[in-house]
């Protein structure tokens, strides 16, 4: 899993330029008819708005790149001398275009005075990073996604921007046994119920 870390400022800029326009560039399934930010994984790796107004076409290409684009951090070809060894290091071989649904909660984190705004991607999926490992508690207590269909109640161990290494704590059977693990940092599930026993 990669982070990718943009100005919010710049992010801010393009989601204006999208909620300005009244016309939308189509998605894989066709005609949209509302505002987005669309991930370009090419030349550099950059979020722009969907909007299509009268100025221009602002036509999608991976191989054209505007510099008022939100540019991800290291991987700006007008700026970062080395941004396709980072585009390597995050999406491998992979290019294209990922039409993603995240205008909404990145515009709340701009709302909120977030500097940076930092999504996480496997390479074929785009969600929005809100927190960092700081926002974590070492020896707190979280749910994880158990693979199974359920959770696991784990012990966070530590933690960086990515992911975090855990230990199975407190569930049924032998679960408890399995060694510590690593899980993307964006799939701890806060506690709902913070009671000390």
């Amino acid at each position: 899993m990669a982070i990718l870390k943009f100005s919010a400022s710049a992010v801010a800029a393009q989601i204006a330029h999208a909620r300005a326009c009244k016309t939308f560039l189509p998605n894989w399934n066709g005609p949209v008819d509302k505002p987005a930010l669309i991930l370009i994984v090419g030349n550099g790796v950059h979020l722009r708005s969907n909007g299509i107004n009268g100025t221009t076409t602002r036509i999608v290409t991976t191989e054209r790149a505007d510099p008022s684009f939100a540019f991800a951090d290291g991987m700006n070809p007008f700026r970062d001398t080395d941004w396709m060894a980072q585009r390597r290091m995050a999406f491998r071989e992979l290019t294209g275009q990922f039409y993603t649904d995240i205008l909404e909660d990145v515009e709340m984190l701009i709302d909120r005075g977030q500097g940076t705004i930092r999504l996480s991607t496997d390479g074929h999926s785009i969600r929005v990073f809100a927190r960092r490992a700081s926002d974590y508690l070492i020896g707190g207590t979280y749910d994880v996604p158990s693979g199974l269909g359920g959770t696991f109640r784990v012990i966070l161990k530590d933690a960086c921007d990515t992911f975090a290494i855990v230990q199975n704590y407190g569930n049924c059977e032998d679960f408890d046994e399995m060694l510590p693990y690593w899980v993307p940092l964006d799939e701890l599930i806060e506690l709902e119920d913070r009671r000390v026993a």
